[in-house]
């Protein structure tokens, strides 16, 4: 789960890293008011456009200005606005807020974030002296600019190994210093609320030389939010596919794709497996949706319901090896699901184990368009034939 840039400040502070004081704004009249309440002589007024998205300058998110009115003015743009940038894809994200924040000159921006590593089943603090630009570009273009020290998620992160990590990136003392305790801080916070990643970029030193993390960035692991209610309730729907809003209603893993053929698949391998071989057979998955071990009929209809919410969906391929799951469950579940919906694209079903003949039967009964499939290349293949 992401949050927004203030909440995740809001978060930093809780912790003890530095963040500049900053006013939420749904609209103009109220950026205007947060502006004047930030504005002082010799400091830059700043209007970001609150996304769960990078590259917000790039998209025409982030404004500089000079007075309360002209972060009114630019407040006027950005709110309402669907922005655009690297990471939001074409759709863009709604901005239904933006934060207002007051700062100086930067004379230096550095970049520090922690990670999950799963290969190597630690947290990794990444640090680098290129601060300010997209990390991935750096670590490809000057990769000895990249930092990297693992930790484990019991033990922490140290107070030496913080400090020998500060001293590479500067020999400044009080900076070095205080680039400590932020990674200490950065470490205790990503172990102490299950994040898979904290990020700080810039994470700048100031004219007055004083440490801030101008920008911040949280991931949450979903599967341990059940731990902290509080954190859920950062969570923002308008932010996210409605598609996956919805499959969270039903315990359905679900994540849209550019693709037009839809998934229906029981079981996170299968599933893989399943967009694999339709790439291998020439077609394009429009989703990776799994329905669990254990989906009943009500499950399937809801599947097939969001899948038809994609308008670029022109065939459907169930996949569903029947362990727990019943194969003759999941063929009332079909019809079910097309009765309701009134599915107009080809539907292609390969089922496999338990009940499999008494599903077959039940969808061979049923006086559907449904196209069976024996085996996994079957499937695969019958289903991009049917798009033509």
């Amino acid at each position: 789960m992401n949050i927004h840039e203030y909440q995740a400040k809001e978060v930093f502070r809780r912790y003890g890293i530095p963040v500049h004081d900053g006013v939420l704004a749904k609209t103009p009249d109220e950026a205007f008011n947060g502006a004047k309440q930030l504005a002082q002589p010799g400091k830059t007024l700043v209007v970001k456009a609150q996304v769960h998205a990078g590259g917000r300058g790039k998209g025409g998110g982030i404004k500089l200005v000079k007075t309360p009115e002209e972060a009114k003015s630019a407040a006027a743009k950005i709110l309402g606005m669907n922005l655009v940038t690297p990471q939001t894809g074409a759709e863009g994200r709604p901005v239904d807020q933006v934060l207002i924040e007051a700062t100086t000159k930067i004379t230096k921006e550095y970049y520090a974030s922690i990670v999950l590593d799963r290969q190597e089943a630690k947290l990794c603090l990444i640090v680098s002296e290129a601060g300010g630009m997209e990390i991935e570009e750096v670590a490809e273009k000057d990769p000895e600019k990249i930092l990297k020290l693992h930790f484990a998620v019991e033990g922490g992160l140290s107070r030496e190994a913080a400090a020998g990590l500060a001293r590479k990136l500067t020999s400044d003392g009080p900076r070095a210093e205080a680039f400590e305790k932020i990674f200490q801080a950065l470490a205790k916070l990503c172990a102490e609320l299950d994040a898979s990643l904290v990020e700080i970029n810039p994470l700048a030193v100031m004219e007055s030389g004083r440490v801030i993390a101008i920008d911040a960035k949280i991931n949450f692991d979903d599967n341990a939010l059940f731990r902290h209610p509080d954190i859920l309730a950062l969570r923002d729907p308008r932010q996210e596919d409605p598609r996956e809003v919805e499959a969270k209603k039903f315990d359905l893993s679900y994540v849209g794709l550019d693709g037009n053929i839809g998934c229906i698949v029981n079981g996170a391998g299968l599933a893989m497996a399943t967009m694999d071989i339709i790439k291998y057979a020439g077609g394009e998955p429009a989703n990776f949706l799994d329905v669990g071990g254990g989906a009943g009929k009500e499950k399937v209809a809801a599947a097939f319901k969001i899948i038809l919410t994609d308008p670029k969906v022109k065939a459907i391929l169930v996949n569903i090896f029947g362990g727990i799951m019943r194969c003759d469950v999941v063929a009332e579940g079909i019809l079910q699901a097309v009765d309701e919906v009134g599915v107009k694209v080809p539907i292609v079903v390969r089922l496999e184990g338990t009940n499999v003949k008494e599903g077959k039967a039940i969808l061979a009964r049923s006086s559907l368009n449904i196209i069976t499939a024996e085996t996994f290349s079957d499937a695969a293949t019958k289903v991009v034939a049917a798009l033509v």
